[in-house]
């Protein structure tokens, strides 16, 4: 497994200073939001996105993926019926998948919560029928592209679509796509599945749908900084021969976002040592 930092957590440096700080704490790759990197994402060209890359690269780093998918620019929806939000959404969604490609990530990550919410659709019916076509489409963007699209189920108090593994599911299975998965976010499993992380990745990693995992406490702080016991999360990606990335993503930074990376890398190297 590779552990990988979402990199929002030091927004507050340059790209090259992320990667450095990054680095140092023992982490081997970045999450990418892609709105530290441009106010609007789809401005970043095929020449910037390389360069990035080879930033990454240059300190010993990989850019896994992108995540925060649709935070900017302001006013985009896979649920709205309005066909001008549609259009900019399905831009910026393709040209993310693009980037991806282009950075040497593998894995999208489709959070975005307050950009799925069905009271974004005419009616709930409406707005899912939106975001099936969205998802079809970006899921047939990630096939050519090469890369893997994962609608993430998050907690209820952040939207009111798509809250659990299973439900996620559903949809990836009506859209039939290879490129088309879901992932488990810890925090937010931890506040709505009915049964463990560990369990749910035992039970759903078998199957081919789960792709990807993010690690935080359900405090929204990260891995160290709270109550979660992180060690049968491991022990379970272990046990289902999971050797992808990692990602580290807390939302509370305390007492600063370069600390909170470094206790979240101290405690998962702590783990992963305790399993070996």
């Amino acid at each position: 497994m590779l552990l990988s930092l979402c990199n929002e957590v030091l927004r507050e440096h340059g790209f090259a200073e992320q990667c450095k700080i990054a680095a140092a704490l023992g982490y081997g790759g970045l999450e990418v939001a892609p709105f530290t990197l441009a106010k609007d994402p789809q401005t970043i060209t095929d020449a910037e996105a390389a360069h990035y890359r080879t930033i990454a690269e240059d300190h010993g780093l990989t850019i896994t993926g992108l995540h925060w998918l649709l935070i900017a620019p302001e006013g985009l929806s896979i649920t709205s019926s309005d066909r001008d939000i549609q259009a900019r959404t399905r831009s910026l969604l393709a040209r993310l998948v693009e980037l991806c490609a282009l950075m040497g990530g593998t894995v999208l990550v489709h959070g975005s919560p307050g950009q799925r919410k069905l009271s974004h659709g005419a009616t709930p019916e409406a707005a899912r029928a939106n975001s099936l076509e969205n998802l079809s489409r970006v899921a047939k963007q990630a096939e050519a592209a090469g890369v893997t699209y994962c609608l993430e189920p998050l907690a209820k108090p952040q939207t009111d679509y798509v809250n659990t593994v299973a439900e996620a599911v559903e949809i990836i299975d009506a859209i039939g796509s290879p490129a088309l998965k879901t992932m488990i976010d810890t925090c937010s499993a931890g506040q709505t599945e009915n049964e463990p992380v560990a369990a749910l990745i035992r039970r759903w990693w078998p199957t081919g749908k789960l792709a990807h995992i993010q690690i935080n406490d359900t405090n929204q702080r990260a891995p160290g900084q709270g109550d979660n016991q992180f060690a049968p999360v491991f022990e379970a990606l272990r046990d289902v021969g999971y050797t992808g990335p990692v990602a580290v993503e807390p939302f509370v930074y305390e007492p600063d976002g370069p600390t909170t990376a470094a206790v979240a890398a101290g405690y998962v190297r702590g783990v992963l040592e305790g399993l070996t």
